[in-house]
């Protein structure tokens, strides 16, 4: 038995649950991510006991309803959906009466008003008003305005300790630089940095959680996560399904800005940051920046030969006809709108420099997947890279965020047999096999974490800026293109120019895909 020596980390002490009563405001409540999101977020926090005694939940939109609509439309909501099983109709009952609904416009000063007033007399005698965590499930031009309300209703509170007062924001945070600029002045104009959630679910999952504590709470990788050893890095972001519903939001924005800007640029800082010096969120923020700032800025000239942009034509998705993205509801019939994207990043610092980052990410395509490809050096041309051995693959760690979440690690082993035959193996590790659960929804986590006021899994301004400077060149050389953009079949992996971007470089694509274990 082999004995590594043990490297010191940082430890975080027991969690607490939060004690002190707050409300939840939610923005634009009558809406699908209320229902399909977060309620049954809270509702399932509730039933785990990690929510104070004295909470409720207010939601504010222009539908008309009165608390009691409100809490049978979400009722129906989650039944309809599984998230209300016949066992737990008392503990809705319960949970129930902590909801309530307010009526108003997202611009008009009155409806904020009265909504201070009604908050003011929900609060316990102990904290007149409360703890306030408003929540902006809003279309993204709305996020300005309901902050201004919000101040001119005197509820933002900034730099109170107590009671506290924190916003949450769901992405897109601005379109490119210049516009998520914008938007963090307009924020900071009402709340202080440390009152601000940018919320990316992303973050929030517990296999993205787990790479902080599988790169510095193990000894045998940190040492060989560098580019003596590591060749290259493959993330993907992949999804079978077209834009659905979202048609006129997703034809504004693309791959780039929908799933580049944010979760992928998350997950490679997560995957190239230097150790931070502890598990506080301003530290680790710091060194996800870094990398962000370390991305090779990529001159128009070189866009062309590391972005490849496509578009899904019509296909066939596990056996259903589907049709061409340009037809969908609310998108342009000459839309120019990339749906795929596929990129080649490099990272000048001492720990990366020379190693590529692959990035693969797109509608339609034939599996819905989120993996990170850790692909080491080859062995030397000897002894068993020989010819008469045949080439050997490289040893791969993945890393899968969705589904079927957990770590494969793929190695040699010879053959039983009297000849020297390799096969490569799998050594894999599976949340549901080993904790006998799926992990927890990760709005149940980043709710949690932004009542007890942990900004850890939320993005930094700075953060959110870094990503957008790297990227907004990229965006503009793309929208100067002429060319139309590269058609794929729905259901397949994309354009032939995505293989070759990966190919010409002497590698090729690659997902481990591991199966479903039955439970």
């Amino acid at each position: 038995m082999l004995f590594f020596k043990t490297k010191p980390i940082d430890t975080v002490s027991m969690r607490k649950n939060p004690s002190s009563p707050f409300t939840l405001i939610i923005f634009g409540a009558s809406g699908d991510l209320t229902r399909r999101k977060l309620i049954p977020a809270v509702f399932n926090l509730y039933r785990q006991n990690l929510l104070p005694e004295e909470f409720s939940v207010v939601g504010f939109a222009r539908s008309a309803y009165s608390d009691e609509n409100f809490r049978e439309q979400l009722q129906i909501a989650l039944t309809a959906d599984g998230d209300l099983p016949e066992t737990d109709q008392t503990r809705w009952s319960e949970f129930a009466r902590r909801l309530f609904y307010h009526q108003g416009r997202y611009d008009d000063p009155a409806d904020y008003q009265s909504l201070a007033e009604k908050l003011e007399t929900m609060g316990p005698s102990s904290e007149p008003g409360g703890n306030y965590l408003f929540y902006l499930a809003t279309p993204p031009d709305a996020v300005p305005k309901v902050a201004r309300q919000i101040k001119h209703a005197n509820l933002a509170r900034p730099g109170s300790q107590t009671p506290w007062s924190r916003i949450i924001v769901e992405k897109p945070f601005g379109d490119d630089l210049e516009s998520a600029q914008k938007l963090n002045q307009q924020l900071t104009k009402v709340f202080q940095e440390n009152q601000i959630f940018r919320i990316d679910h992303y973050l929030g999952k517990e296999t993205v959680q787990n790479l902080l504590v599988f790169r510095f709470a193990n000894a045998i990788f940190e040492p060989i996560w560098n580019n003596h050893f590591v060749d290259h890095v493959q993330i993907a972001v992949t999804e079978t399904l077209g834009v659905e519903t979202r048609g006129a939001f997703y034809d504004q924005s693309g791959a780039i800005r929908d799933i580049v800007q944010n979760h992928m640029m998350h997950l490679l800082s997560l995957i190239a940051m230097e150790s931070p010096v502890s598990l506080d969120a301003g530290s680790i923020h710091d060194e996800k920046v870094k990398v962000l700032k370390s991305l090779r800025p990529l001159p128009i000239e070189c866009v062309g030969q590391n972005v490849v942009r496509g578009q899904y034509a019509a296909g066939v998705i596990a056996g259903q006809e589907v049709v061409e993205y340009r037809r969908e509801p609310e998108v342009s019939a000459d839309s120019r709108t990339e749906t795929f994207v596929a990129m080649k990043l490099l990272v000048d610092n001492w720990r990366w420099a020379g190693v590529p980052f692959y990035l693969r990410t797109g509608k339609r395509l034939p599996v819905r997947i989120t993996e990170i490809g850790i692909h080491f050096k080859s062995i030397p041309e000897v002894l068993f890279n020989a010819k008469q051995f045949g080439t050997i693959p490289p040893n791969l760690l993945t890393i899968r965020i969705q589904p079927n979440e957990g770590i494969s690690m793929q190695f040699q082993v010879k053959v039983p047999g009297p000849q020297m035959q390799i096969h490569p193996y799998n050594m894999d590790f599976s949340y549901m096999d080993s904790f006998r659960e799926s992990p927890p929804d990760a709005y149940e986590r980043l709710l949690l974490d932004a009542v007890l006021g942990d900004t850890t899994l939320f993005a930094r301004n700075d953060e959110v800026e870094a990503a957008w400077a790297f990227l907004t060149p990229i965006l503009c050389s793309c929208a100067e293109q002429k060319t139309e953009l590269l058609q794929y079949p729905a259901g397949s992996w994309g354009p032939q120019e995505g293989d070759a971007l990966i190919e010409r470089d002497g590698r090729k694509w690659y997902l481990t895909r591991r199966q479903k274990q039955k439970k």
